[in-house]
C-alpha cells in the first residue's frame, strides 16, 4: 500500500468517526421535539384544568382566512366584558391547533385594563385552526376559533 492511499483512507475513516455521532444526535433531537411541544388537547387541559370550553359570541377573533406567509399571521382577539371588579376577563390564550408548540400567546388581564383586547402576530406551520380561549373571573372558559389556510408554512 502506498503512503498516499493510506493517508486518504485514514482521513476518510477519521472524518466519518467524527461526523456520524453528530448526525445521529441531531436526528434524535429532531424526533423528540422540544420541551414546549404538546398536542392541542394537552394544552387546553393545562389552561382549563379540565373544565369545558364554551363557544361564545362574546369572544371575537380576527385572523385572515388565507395567510400568504405562515411566519407572520396577524391575530386580534376582543372579549365583550364590562371589566368590572366582579366580572372581567382574567386571561386570553391564543393556540394554533397543529403547531408543534400549540400555545402561541398567553395574556393576563385585570379589571384595570378597562378592555379585554389583544393583537399579535403568530407563526403557523400549515393550514389549521387558530383558537382563542378567554378565562373569565367566574372560572368559565369561553372560546372562538377560525381556520386559517397557509400557503407558505412559517414553522419549518
Amino acid at each position: 500500500m502506498e503512503r498516499r492511499s493510506f493517508l486518504k483512507s485514514f482521513g476518510a475513516v477519521a472524518a466519518c468517526a467524527v461526523a456520524l455521532p453528530h448526525v445521529a444526535s441531531a436526528a434524535e433531537e429532531k424526533k423528540s421535539g422540544g420541551p414546549n411541544e404538546m398536542n392541542f388537547e394537552t394544552a387546553v387541559a393545562a389552561i382549563t384544568g379540565g373544565k369545558a370550553l364554551t363557544p361564545s359570541a362574546k369572544v371575537k377573533m380576527e385572523a385572515p382566512e388565507i395567510a400568504e406567509n405562515g411566519a407572520v399571521v396577524p391575530v386580534k382577539v376582543t372579549v365583550d366584558s364590562p371589566m368590572s371588579g366582579k366580572d372581567y376577563v382574567k386571561a386570553i390564550h391564543v393556540l394554533a391547533s397543529k403547531n408543534g408548540n400549540v400555545r402561541c400567546a398567553n395574556i393576563y388581564l385585570t379589571p384595570s385594563n378597562g378592555e379585554a383586547f389583544f393583537g399579535t402576530r403568530i407563526k403557523l406551520g400549515g393550514t389549521q385552526d387558530v383558537v382563542a380561549i378567554a378565562e373569565m373571573s367566574d372560572g368559565t372558559f369561553l372560546t372562538a376559533k377560525q381556520n386559517v389556510k397557509v400557503t407558505i408554512g412559517g414553522c419549518g
